[in-house]
């Protein structure tokens, strides 16, 4: 009997756990950790940050959901992995055992490198869904006194999609209230060009969204680091293409979001061997860390380096269908190693992306993500916002039915399908 430790409950978690209870054996055990007792359907977020969506319908209690599939939950969050012993000290002062830990924690929001950034200083964000009501609150007294708005990405961030989807479903919401007139928008981004997305463009990213937020009247502001943000006014040094100091700018604004960089959580941070500078976790192509055999990492938390160097710090991003990709190769190397055998499934780090506006959307795939690529495709349209949507309903149902169907692959892979045929005919 195994005792298996998912540490997380997000959208990688939940799958792994749904997963790993597929694979593993009857007798042996798994169990989550998590630091909240309900899981958040973060890809919403920037639905609720304009009040789209209410808190219950994109959050689930966690602990019946896993009870049903004979999945074990501690809600109780870990303060520090302690590999050497296979335990995890949890903040209640536990230790937990384990014979297999899969970590999937997500990121620690790194708001705390650029002075004034975040909901605890100057800025929104819809990293969490805590941060997504806060910002619904601030929208709420923003539509009835508006003014500038800074929306973005800052030095470091490796997650742009989200940033593009509520400059867009903001600038929607405002033409609704037909007060877009009264609020001059300003997209700030630590890319090099606009649609560089952290991957090096996909197909015609550049020019489809550069031309997307002309016709919005969004100016934007590229190769940008973040200096300072007090209340009320940005502070962004622009950069040249040798990563030099350009031009400085001094931005108003009434409203803000700009999404953090990340970096590995407190509990993994620094084990050497575990994770790298920024705390993510070292895996190898099977999802494993080289140096501690028994953990395996997926989702946001894995160290991927940056598909390439630019002017000013970005990461690469970790899409749904990527993290999903990695959960399936986990479960299937975990229960490869549990009958003797050694890991033989690769996830497939396939970047596929859908990004609504509010009322159309973008959608991206890039196979594989470091160029060059087999498929290097960028379209846009009204049946990526529908996608969207389908995702969001779908995910949530897989996750009160506990199935392990890779619903990203599904949706994604038929609107493709559909774009095909549209476009031969």
């Amino acid at each position: 009997m195994a005792h298996i430790v998912i540490m997380g409950a997000g959208i990688g978690g939940m799958a792994m756990a749904y997963e790993m209870r597929a694979k593993a054996g009857k007798a042996d055990v798994v169990t989550v950790v998590s630091n909240t007792p309900k899981f958040h359907f973060v890809p919403s977020n920037p639905w609720v940050a304009v009040n789209w969506r209410k808190r219950d319908e994109v959050e689930l209690e966690i602990e019946p959901l896993l009870t049903r599939r004979k999945i074990e939950f501690i809600g109780t969050g870990v303060k520090r992995v302690r590999p050497d012993e296979n335990v995890l000290e949890l903040d209640d002062g536990r230790r937990l055992d384990y014979d297999f830990l899969i970590i999937a924690t997500g990121p620690k929001l790194a708001f705390d490198e650029i002075e004034g950034l975040g909901p605890h200083g100057h800025t929104q964000s819809v990293c969490h869904i805590d941060h997504a009501m806060h910002a619904q609150g601030e929208w709420a007294h923003f539509v009835e006194d508006p003014g500038p708005i800074v929306v973005g990405a800052v030095q470091g961030a490796s997650c742009f999609g989200p940033a593009y989807e509520f400059a867009m479903t903001m600038e929607t919401d405002l033409r609704r209230r037909k007060i877009r007139d009264r609020v001059p928008m300003t997209f700030v981004t630590a890319e090099p060009y606009i649609g560089h997305l952290g991957l090096g463009g996909v197909g015609d990213s550049k020019g489809m969204m550069e031309s997307i937020l002309r016709e919005k009247h969004i100016k934007w502001i590229c190769n940008a680091k973040v200096t300072r943000v007090e209340a009320g006014k940005m502070f962004v040094t622009e950069h040249d293409e040798d990563g030099k100091p350009k031009k400085e700018h001094e931005l108003p604004f009434r409203y803000s979001m700009l999404l953090p960089a990340f970096k590995g959580v407190d509990a993994v941070f620094g084990i050497e061997g575990l994770t790298n500078p920024r705390g993510f976790i070292l895996i190898d192509p099977h999802q494993r860390n080289p140096k501690y055999r028994n953990i395996f990492a997926v989702g946001v938390c894995v160290a991927i380096p940056p598909v390439e160097v630019t002017p000013v710090p970005t990461g690469t991003p970790k899409t749904g269908y990527m993290i999903e990709s990695m959960v399936t190769a986990a479960a299937h190397n975990i229960a490869d190693v549990l009958a003797g055998r050694e890991p033989q499934e690769r996830a497939t780090w396939n970047a596929v992306c859908l990004a609504d506006f509010g009322d159309s959307g973008a959608a991206f795939v890039a196979l594989p993500q470091i160029p060059p690529r087999n498929v290097n495709w960028f379209s846009q349209g009204k049946w990526v916002h529908l996608a969207k949507i389908a995702y969001e309903k779908y995910f949530m149902r897989k996750m009160k039915q506990g199935t392990t169907e890779t619903i990203y692959e599904k949706i994604v892979m038929d609107a493709l399908g559909i774009m095909k045929l549209k476009e031969k005919k």
